[in-house]
């Protein structure tokens, strides 16, 4: 328990020391480090003062115990006159009196005056370290503004460097988009130019590359088929049963041409 208690002790002294650095003004605790000086500079003054009156007080009693015992001594002097020893006697031990009071009133006066002396040397030092402690108070304050200062301009630019970057980040990456469009462009210009679209459009839809070439093939059997007719059309003599019908036609229509020819030929003219 006692070694919980210390280290529960550390905790909390430590996080109420980080709440009094957190709210601790560095101006204002000079500030008052120089009023508590003045403050102390002031209570000095004071106690000089008060010195001096009570020094002064003493001075007035010893004045008056003074005057006391010299009057006790004309009483002694009348009474010794009148035949009065015993009333010369009493006046006489009064007056012993008032002389042993003066005699302490010098030793307290002589006291209080060391005592003042030693104030003012005290107030003259004290006066000196808070004339100094202004001085560096006002500059250290001044060194605290100007860092401080320095600490809010560095953040500012701490938050301009990242707007910065953001913004420079943002620029790459519009920049890599408008690569990435430039290049699917140039792809596109190079399929289309290449037919590639063309051939695509070809296909019907369902189509394959199998698909495709099965009707190629029947393209070319359709071809040969129609190059066939064409021969059988310029040959004469070419048997009608391998022509197709329509062929046929054709080949009765060119020969009743050309006998019709042969006959203009063999007839003079009339």
């Amino acid at each position: 328990m006692p070694g919980l208690r210390g280290r529960l002790s550390t905790v909390v002294k430590s996080k109420i020391s980080k709440q009094l650095d957190r709210a601790e003004n560095p101006s204002e605790t000079l500030d008052y480090a120089y009023e508590r000086q003045v403050e102390n500079l002031q209570n000095v003054k004071k106690g000089i003062t008060d010195i001096v009156t009570a020094k002064k007080r003493l001075a007035l009693q010893q004045q008056q115990l003074g005057e006391r015992g010299a009057k006790l001594d004309a009483q002694a002097r009348e009474a010794m006159s009148a035949g009065r020893e015993d009333l010369a006697r009493a006046a006489l031990e009064r007056k012993q009196l008032t002389v042993q009071e003066a005699g302490s009133l010098d030793q307290q006066i002589a006291e209080l005056e060391s005592e003042q002396r030693k104030l003012i040397e005290s107030e003259k030092q004290l006066e000196a370290k808070t004339d100094q402690f202004r001085s560096k108070k006002e500059v250290i304050k001044a060194q605290y503004s100007a860092a401080e200062a320095q600490v809010q301009l560095s953040g500012a630019a701490t938050g301009v460097g990242d707007s910065m970057a953001d913004v420079g980040m943002a620029t790459q990456r519009v920049l890599d988009k408008t690569e990435t469009m430039k290049a699917r462009a140039e792809a596109v210009d190079e399929l289309q130019a290449a037919g590639t679209f063309e051939d695509l459009s070809a296909l019907g839809p369902g189509q394959d590359d199998v698909d495709r070439q099965l009707d190629q093939l029947g393209a070319e059997s359709a071809v040969d088929d129609e190059l066939a007719r064409l021969k059988a059309e310029v040959q004469p003599g070419a048997p009608q049963s391998a022509l197709p019908a329509g062929a046929a036609g054709t080949a009765d229509r060119a020969e009743a041409q050309q006998s019709a020819a042969g006959d203009g030929e063999a007839s003079p003219p009339g």
